[in-house]
């Protein structure tokens, strides 16, 4: 798959989504699960994806994939949901609920094509991203983050073969987009953010700690107690799951939580210091961290601006990131690197 075809594939599926009537959703639940209840869709980018309230109470969300999806991606993710509840059973992760014949997934047909089913429990809770943030949240998320990397630490499987755009890895490929930035001096500083990531991050991958991450812990991705807004109770979206350099997680993370006053790193800070108590980092993953957050944001810039000139009919969906990236690269761009690295290895007390 070509930088184009991932960059485009959020706005230009060709696949239609699974299309099954409710008689024969229910005759799935029914025939493959033993659960008799009502069901009621849920927002989904290209799957069909239901929520279900079994006779007894009990609430669940069945998944039927789109059927261009590769059943290696699906029997990827219920694995490590698998793993975790193993390892981990009081992460706040969706469990895997099997079928009477003890499957974890099938194959279901509808419209003369198949696709792959599993059904999952329902994790109550808020969105993190659309209530209250405050900065005791931080080090929530950054034990849960530094839990979850733990348990995943352990995970061995086979990674599905397809690209995803947002693998940092190969963030130095977006320097062919950033011609797309309308901004000549936003667009200076993305080049040269990425140009460093080729330059000083790229060589030093295959040195780094590396395990399958999460690669998308962001405030979409969190619930939150209803009654304690600052308690974590769900991690979602195994999607977007790889083999990576695990301290590119902890970026990914960092990310979302770049105030807009204050010091840069402020939050950073919280959340690293509580994911290095939990699953420390090694001493030449640290000073990577300030870079890997910078390289996150010109990653935003340049594929949201890329895809909204090409798509500007979802432009605002697309940008939907965009300015707060930006800010952030303003704001990053005032710090010295050697102050910043000081700070991040002061979180982690390796530093007085």
């Amino acid at each position: 798959m070509t930088i184009a075809d991932t960059a485009d594939a959020p706005a230009t599926f060709t696949v239609m989504a699974p299309r099954f009537k409710p008689a024969e959703i229910t005759a799935l639940l029914r025939d493959r699960y033993g659960i008799e209840g009502r069901v009621w869709p849920l927002a989904s980018e290209r799957d069909l994806t239901m929520g279900v309230e079994a006779s007894d109470g009990r609430r669940f969300v069945l998944k039927i994939a789109n059927s261009a999806e590769d059943p290696a991606v699906v029997r990827f993710q219920n694995a490590a949901l698998v793993h975790i509840a193993d390892v981990a059973p009081t992460l706040p992760v969706s469990r895997v609920v099997e079928t009477l014949q003890g499957q974890r997934e099938f194959v279901a047909s509808a419209d003369g094509q198949e696709h792959m089913v599993r059904l999952l429990t329902y994790l109550p809770g808020d969105v993190l991203a659309d209530v209250e943030r405050t900065a005791t949240q931080l080090p929530a998320i950054g034990r849960l983050l530094g839990e979850l990397s733990l348990a995943l630490s352990s995970f061995s499987h086979p990674v599905p073969g397809d690209e995803i755009l947002w693998d940092m890895q190969r963030a130095a490929r977006l320097l062919s987009l950033t011609g797309s930035i309308a901004s000549p001096d936003l667009r200076r500083q993305v080049e040269a953010i990425l140009a460093r990531f080729a330059a000083e991050i790229a060589p030093r991958q295959a040195s780094l700690e590396r395990q399958i991450v999460h690669n998308d812990f962001n405030p979409s991705n969190l619930l939150v107690a209803a009654d304690e807004p600052g308690r974590i109770v769900g991690i979602l979206d195994f999607g977007d799951m790889m083999e990576a350099p695990r301290i590119f997680d902890v970026a990914v993370a960092c990310s979302y939580h770049v105030p807009a006053e204050g010091p840069p790193l402020g939050f950073a800070t919280m959340l690293l210091s509580a994911y290095h108590a939990v699953h420390p980092l090694a001493e030449d993953e640290i000073p990577l961290l300030f870079d890997l957050i910078a390289t996150r944001h010109a990653m935003t810039i340049a594929i949201s601006e890329w895809r909204a000139q090409r798509h500007p009919e979802n432009a605002a969906y697309v940008l939907r990131n965009h300015a707060n990236a930006a800010r952030a690269i303003g704001r990053f761009a005032t710090v010295r690197r050697d102050e910043a690295v000081a700070e991040l290895e002061q979180a982690c007390r390796l530093r007085a």
